[in-house]
């Protein structure tokens, strides 16, 4: 196939090459005039199954003959002529033993993270093995790091990696995924020294980033049927740089260093380096321009020798637009747009990112479209519905059933799927109301089977009961044993037979994890609930769940490792901002960069090259997009490394009319930009006006609560949507700590406690308060934050409430109290009536009556009381006329709130200069005039404070209209 004299075997493409066919060109050129069976012999070594599969498929499109023999790198030991070692063991297992170690050590030292992060921290530590196997660094040098320099962090971080290491090598459970990949690169290289293969072998597409990658390389470059192609080699760099980008500190992050070690290992310079194919790769100044502007950073000062030398830069990257957004939903639907015109064209496009949300955005505006993209990334398992599903349900083991949770899975696609779902979701519904009108936040069984029972025989509640009653668990568990619960219960919530739980990509996928797990559980040690729960969902997120709609064949997202060695007609860099494009390097908590540079490992920066090899590889393509936004989550975004370099570099080169080709790629992208907006752009609906609404005097209401006159002079519309449409807010699912709630506590808190009294006058002390807060707040408050931060604000307030009472008790006796002090009074003259419960009623021993009203926070003012607040004057004009039938008609001495808030106060009603008898003359004013057929009921007529919100505000379209707003009137009939 070449020369055996000529050395090392190295071939490269060129960028933009379309990778893989010139593979398959130089391929078939180089067997052209041989019998047809060689290239069966020949053997192609490629890194992904994608890649193997495109390979084999243009290999399908070309003229009718034999396959190579087409083998991915995990492979390898198909190449043996010796048995192969055993299978690797399951890097789940690996994990699950780290994790079982770690805990404990965690527990007993703190300062080494947080338990939460046991997980994480065997992951970053399997990983850490992994390439301490694949670099062929073993535990003793890292043990042997001097670390008496470095902080104490790193010297934990030692002892606990050497710890592990031991523990997890002690284990004769079979090699790990590097460490056998390794062994078998060493084994076959022994082989071929001994017995050089016949027939070619060839591996292409690898970078050698790796180093038992690198290794393999070295020697297939070194056999004399052997060949390594590499792709997107930078012919454009010049020798000098070439020869000075050896040292990993300085130029690992540039996109040729692996190239440049590569060829430094094996002693060869770029002259030696060969085209594979007579291919030649479109856009040829572009590719130089991006070389120059890539350059690294030690050499950059060639932009001003070689820069003003090169081409015609309008025309050179005439085939780049620039998409600078305002934001990343703009950014993908500009993608989106630009997609759907290349389908429509018939072009092949790509969208290459690293940023799945910016690829789950544009799948999701091609759906308007109805345009399905070939997704190599899929969609992550843990947002699946299957995935959600289980999660909820191992929700369900950490604490005891809260209403939420409950109605999160009765709700969920998956759950009774089949012929019982008509029934399930009405049964359902059914049961949201009765636990909002109850409030009812941890519904225990009995709670389930008074609000949802409907006879002896009822399946369904059954069910209901079975699968979500009593599923807490408080210790721990062995892991076995928490997957046989989680499953058999996720079967039983899902219906007969699983349902169609498993069913499906993401079930299938899903059902895959879970036999994973079943099948090292007994590597995992004991759990409890949330370490279970934790376990679960991290697992289930490193899983990914492809959709099997099938995809347009034209339109794709890929992935940085899926875009390395394909092409399209037009290729769309999406979110090339830096700390997305570039990802910046993860956090190592085992070693620091000076740490991993003296153990031999791989730097930080080694990803960053990647990535920028990456780059510059799809930047070559023949039409070229680079997108990305502005702003992201409300702060301004940096550009790209890259990007930055190529503008900076563009904008500076007067000569070749660098800012005038900049301001040409920006151009093209807005003219995108316009027509999202266009797009985007919606018939502007009028504002509504200020709600007036005038409905017809017979369905006007005449009957009153005492409570709502303030709201029918504060917001008239609040009363026509509650007593006219009839319209009631829905109750919270999960009722949360609210004023409401505390006024209602405090009013039970009071009336037992002045019960009492009057039983025992010895019980008028603060300890007895206390008790009745204790005893109140444990029934009726069930969060415990809640009934510490309660109770302490009533103990503040203690001593005052009782020589508050002492004093009230001297003037007066409690006659009625709230339950009991219910009155009503009729208005003959205008038709209508009102209702009231007073918290208390006192009469003094001459029989007048003296008004009490508890408030939990501020007390209404003497102005709020005369012209908004009116409910004590009115109550006491009930009194005055008999409105309250156990108590007669009796003159009111004195009437008062009684605060209960951070600052406790006494706060009088005004009756001197608002008697019962103006009050009532008033209240038949009042709603005299709402009986009148032109009268509207205005929006927020006079509420408290401008940012008050209302009930029934987003009815009234609030926020379309302002407070000082003329009134809309709607005459309705």
């Amino acid at each position: 196939m070449h020369d055996a004299g000529t050395g090392p075997h190295l071939f490269m493409e060129p960028l933009g090459a379309d990778f893989l066919k010139a593979l398959r060109d130089g391929l078939l050129d180089r067997v052209r005039d041989q019998p047809p069976e060689a290239l069966a012999k020949i053997t192609v070594i490629v890194n992904t199954s994608r890649m193997r599969r495109r390979l084999q498929s243009l290999f399908i499109e070309g003229p009718a003959g034999f396959l190579p023999k087409i083998l991915l790198l995990s492979d390898l030991d198909k190449l043996l002529t010796s048995p192969p070692p055993p299978p690797a063991r399951d890097p789940l297992r690996r994990r699950l033993q780290l994790a079982q170690l770690i805990a404990p050590v965690l527990e007993a030292h703190p300062e080494l993270g947080a338990q939460a992060s046991v997980f994480a921290l065997a992951d970053s530590l399997a990983s850490l093995m992994d390439e301490m196997q694949g670099e062929g660094v073993d535990a003793a040098t890292i043990a042997a790091l001097d670390v008496s320099d470095q902080s104490g962090h790193w010297k934990n971080a030692q002892t606990l990696f050497g710890i592990a290491h031991n523990y997890v090598s002690a284990i004769d459970d079979g090699q790990d995924n590097e460490a056998r990949q390794r062994g078998v690169v060493q084994a076959l290289i022994e082989q071929w020294a001994e017995t050089p293969p016949t027939d070619p072998i060839i591996l292409a597409g690898s970078t050698g980033s790796r180093g038992t990658t690198a290794l393999l390389m070295k020697a297939i470059a070194g056999l004399p049927n052997g060949a390594v192609v590499l792709p997107g080699f930078d012919a454009d760099i010049p020798d000098d740089v070439w020869h000075r980008m050896t040292d990993a500190l300085s130029f690992e992050d540039h996109p040729q260093f692996r190239f440049a070690r590569l060829m430094h290992d094996l002693g060869v310079g770029p002259g030696h380096i060969r085209q594979w194919s007579d291919t030649q790769p479109c856009a040829q100044d572009r590719s130089r321009v991006v070389s120059l502007a890539l350059r690294p950073a030690p050499v950059t000062d060639a932009w001003l020798r070689e820069g003003p030398s090169l081409s015609n830069l309008p025309e050179a990257l005439g085939g780049i637009t620039i998409v600078e957004a305002s934001s990343q939903r703009i950014e993908a639907l500009s993608i989106a747009m630009r997609m759907r015109k290349a389908a429509e064209d018939g072009q092949t496009v790509a969208l290459i990112t690293p940023d799945r949300m910016l690829g789950r955005q544009v799948s999701t505006a091609l759906d308007r479209w109805n345009i399905v993209p070939d997704d190599s990334g899929g969609a992550p398992l843990h947002l699946s519905a299957p995935g959600r599903f289980l999660r909820h349900v191992a929700e369900l083991f950490r604490h005891p059933l809260d209403a939420q949770i409950l109605l999160t899975l009765l709700k969920h696609p998956l759950t009774q799927t089949g012929d019982a779902f008509p029934e399930h979701g009405l049964r359902t519904q059914q049961l949201e109301a009765k636990l909002r009108r109850d409030r009812v936040p941890f519904p225990g069984e009995d709670d389930l089977v008074r609000l949802s029972s409907k006879g002896e025989d009822d399946t369904w509640t059954a069910w209901l009961c079975s699968c979500f009653c009593g599923q807490a668990v408080a210790g721990e568990l062995p892991l076995t044993d928490w997957l046989a619960r989680h499953r058999a219960l996720a079967e039983a919530i899902a219906g007969p037979d699983a349902g169609e739980l498993w069913k499906k990509a993401a079930g299938q996928e899903a059902a895959k994890v879970f036999a994973a797990l079943e099948e090292n559980a007994e590597h995992g040690g004991a759990f409890s609930a949330q370490g279970y729960a934790q376990l679960f969902a991290s697992v289930l997120s490193q899983a990914e769940a492809r959709d099997r709609d099938e995809p347009h064949p034209g339109v794709m997202i890929w992935g940085t490792l899926e875009a390395r060695v394909q092409g399209a007609d037009l290729v769309i860099l999406g979110g090339l901002n830096e700390g997305v494009w570039p990802e910046p390097p993860s956090a190592d908590p085992w070693l620091n960069r000076q740490m991993r540079q003296a153990a031999g490992l791989l730097l930080p920066d080694r990803r960053i090259g990647l990535s920028a090899h990456d780059f510059q590889q799809a930047v070559a393509a023949p039409e070229v997009w680079i997108t990305r936004a502005i702003r992201s989550d409300d702060a301004e975004t940096v550009p790209s490394r890259w990007v930055n370099r190529l503008t900076n570099m563009i904008s500076g080169l007067d000569g070749p009319n660098g800012p005038e080709a900049l301001r040409q790629m920006r151009a093209r992208g807005q003219e995108w930009l316009n027509r999202v907006t266009v797009m985007e752009t919606v018939q502007r609906t009028r504002p509504a006006g200020r709600a007036a609404p005038v409905p017809p005097v017979a369905a006007r209401p005449r009957d009153f609560s005492v409570t709502e006159i303030k709201t029918l002079i504060r917001d008239p519309y609040a009363i026509y949507a509650k007593k006219i449409l009839r319209l009631k807010p829905l109750d919270p699912l999960v009722q949360e700590p609210d004023a409401p709630l505390r006024g209602i506590l405090i009013h039970d808190i009071m009336e037992r406690f002045i019960k009492d009294v009057m039983r025992d006058s010895a019980l008028l002390t603060q300890a007895h308060l206390m008790e009745i807060v204790d005893s109140v707040l444990e029934k009726d408050v069930p969060w415990s934050t809640t009934r510490l931060l309660w109770r302490a604000r009533m103990a503040r307030v203690a001593e005052w409430i009782v020589e508050g009472e002492r004093e009230r008790l001297s003037i007066a006796q409690p006659a009625a109290m709230e339950h009991s002090a219910q009155g009503r009074i009729t208005l003959p003259s205008i038709g209508s009536s009102i209702q009231a419960r007073a918290d208390r009623i006192d009469l003094t021993e001459t029989g007048e009556a003296v008004l009490y009203d508890y408030k939990s926070g501020k007390p209404p003012s003497k102005n709020e009381q005369l012209y908004f607040d009116r409910q004590l004057l009115i109550e006491a004009a009930m009194i005055e006329n008999g409105g309250f039938e156990a108590l007669g008609p009796r003159t009111v001495a004195d009437a008062a709130y009684i605060g209960l808030g951070s600052k406790p106060e006494r706060v009088p009603a005004p009756l001197d200069e608002e008697p019962p008898s103006k009050t009532l003359a008033g209240l038949v004013d009042l709603l005299s005039a709402y009986l009148d057929p032109d009268q509207h009921y205005l929006s927020r007529r006079a509420v408290r404070q401008k940012n008050d919100i209302g009930y029934y505000d987003q009815l009234a379209r609030h926020g379309e209209w302002d407070d000082v707003d003329d009134p809309s009137r709607e005459d309705l009939t």
